[in-house]
């Protein structure tokens, strides 16, 4: 099975990075010249997928207008205008504009640069290694020497087969979310249409013990702060990426 179609979650109010997102919505911010979630996109392009649903809440007119420049892709709104669904439910209702099977899942605020050339990227490479016999979920995780201005914790453990568990202080092998994964859409057909995290849905699979990553290849970057934003335009700046 191909994956065909993606979701991209973008409805988030982006409060971190206030007062930028007062005025617009966080995948819009521009980082490196260009709004975060054009890497994103890019990406998605790149990969081969042309059918993608996007949630909107926060600034949503300014989303859908920046989205409707986009001609390489066919993109789907998920209003979410009413009501914020958190990252869970916003993706359960985004869903249901796409047609059941292997979806790809990323977020819009999440990119990573530095891939390899000559190689099959980090989302070809995710998309071909999904195993819906043997997996609920296949995530795209990154090493500590990977991330880019990333306060947080890290999120699992990677064992030697590639299944993620949660990570606990001073397990081995911390792996940090990058912010894709793929799936197919009857692992949420159960899913309540109120709002939830994500993360409900990921401690189900690590029950099942069908959770499992694939390491990125290149540097990832978050940007939930104006002094992460410095830190993420420092280290482009550094790389010399091209705006």
């Amino acid at each position: 099975m191909r994956v065909e179609n993606a979701m991209v979650l973008a409805a988030g109010l982006g409060t971190r990075l206030r007062p930028l997102t007062d005025r617009m919505p966080k995948p819009l911010v521009p980082v490196g010249g260009r709004p975060m979630i054009d890497y994103v996109l890019d990406a998605v392009s790149a990969a081969g997928i042309r059918t993608v649903a996007i949630n909107v809440h926060h600034h949503a007119d300014q989303m859908e207008a920046y989205l409707a420049r986009r001609t390489d892709l066919d993109i789907l709104i998920s209003d979410e205008r009413a009501q914020l669904m958190n990252n869970g439910g916003g993706l359960a209702k985004g869903l249901k504009l796409l047609p059941p099977g292997l979806v790809l899942v990323m977020n819009a605020d999440l990119f990573w640069v530095g891939e390899p050339d000559g190689v099959p990227s980090n989302l070809q490479r995710l998309m071909a290694e999904f195993d819906p016999s043997g997996m609920d979920m296949l995530m795209l995780c990154a090493r500590p020497e990977r991330v880019v201005c990333h306060a947080g914790k890290m999120d699992f453990r990677l064992h030697a087969d590639r299944r993620l568990t949660r990570y606990q202080a001073g397990d081995p092998d911390p792996v940090v979310y990058s912010g894709a994964f793929v799936m197919h859409t009857d692992f949420l057909a159960d899913a309540p249409e109120t709002a939830f995290n994500l993360n409900l849905t990921f401690d189900k699979a690590i029950e099942r013990q069908r959770l499992f990553a694939i390491e990125l290849a290149g540097h990832w970057l978050t940007v939930g702060s104006p002094q992460e934003l410095e830190q993420a335009e420092a280290f482009l700046a550094s790389r010399s990426v091209p705006a």
